[in-house]
């Protein structure tokens, strides 16, 4: 077994971000950080299936896992990804256990599943087609996403397919489901999320929750409500951040450089007057 889906099914905490930037270099960067996972969103962005097999190329041979949120809950889209390098599966819009099971089929390969068999990424492009076929169905992490108030209502018949290791909960569509758009910390909100935790520990799996704004106060809030499988900003939150941290610390310093330009130019012009008197003498 994987040590990523053991990690989900032992309910121990894992640490990852998400990559919404369709580049190689953003994987490449993050993949040198001390990262558990990383996940490729393929839902709420651009990111192509080609431009996804780039950013797993820039994670091969580092530290993090290369999961992916696909954009639906799709056979093929699950099963390129897969045949692309991706360890796991981020699956939106699950709100019962049918589309659970729909899910992991798509990840498995039979019997367990319906995922077919081909000379791939994942396999080396058949140099270890055998081996890759034996151990794949133990490895690959499937997460279901509980972005709905259906959901809610029935997070333990879907915790209870077999193959599911973990559900993360999408807050904003969750919000949305609820009536209170945008409003994650309303009380509807916390209690609906507050749910799937219990149902969680109650099936023995993860809950994985996105802490957008990371701070040590966030995380800890986060584990402590019984989150394990955490994700921490994202590319795009940390380009802004350090953009805006470096801005801040140059911004207010225009007056100063025009003090010093003006001294400069003082002392030019001056220069040049005691030349010129120098030159009449």
């Amino acid at each position: 077994m994987g040590s990523l889906r053991r990690k989900l099914q032992n309910r121990e905490v894992s640490i990852g971000t998400w990559i919404q930037i369709g580049h190689p270099t953003v994987a490449e960067i993050l993949g040198e950080l001390d990262f558990d996972w990383i996940a490729a969103d393929c839902e709420h962005t651009d990111i192509t299936i080609r431009e996804f097999g780039s950013i797993v190329r820039g994670l091969h041979g580092r530290g993090p896992v290369p999961l992916v949120r696909v954009g639906e809950n799709d056979t093929l889209a699950i099963r390129q990804a897969l045949d692309l390098g991706a360890q796991g599966v981020i699956v939106p819009l699950v709100n019962s256990a049918r589309e659970a099971e729909r899910a992991v089929a798509a990840a498995k390969f039979p019997p367990a599943g319906v995922r077919g068999f081909a000379y791939t990424r994942s396999n080396e492009y058949g140099a270890s087609f055998d081996d890759y076929a034996a151990r794949a169905n133990d490895e690959i992490c499937v997460v279901a996403m509980v972005e709905s108030r259906a959901s809610v209502s029935a997070i333990d018949e879907i915790l209870a397919v077999d193959g599911i290791d973990g559900v993360f909960i999408g807050p904003y569509d969750l919000s949305g489901s609820y009536g209170v758009p945008g409003q994650v910390r309303h009380d509807d909100v916390v209690a609906a999320q507050c749910r799937v935790v219990e149902a969680c520990e109650r099936a023995g799996k993860s809950a994985g929750l996105h802490v957008v704004s990371p701070s040590r106060g966030a995380v800890n809030a986060a584990l402590d409500a019984g989150f394990t499988f955490i994700a921490v900003g994202m590319d795009t939150v940390f380009l802004r951040s350090a953009a805006v941290e470096g801005l801040e610390q140059v911004r207010g310093m225009e007056s100063g450089f025009a003090a010093s330009e003006a001294r400069v130019g003082t002392g030019a012009q001056a220069g040049s007057a005691r030349h010129a008197a120098r030159l009449d003498s």
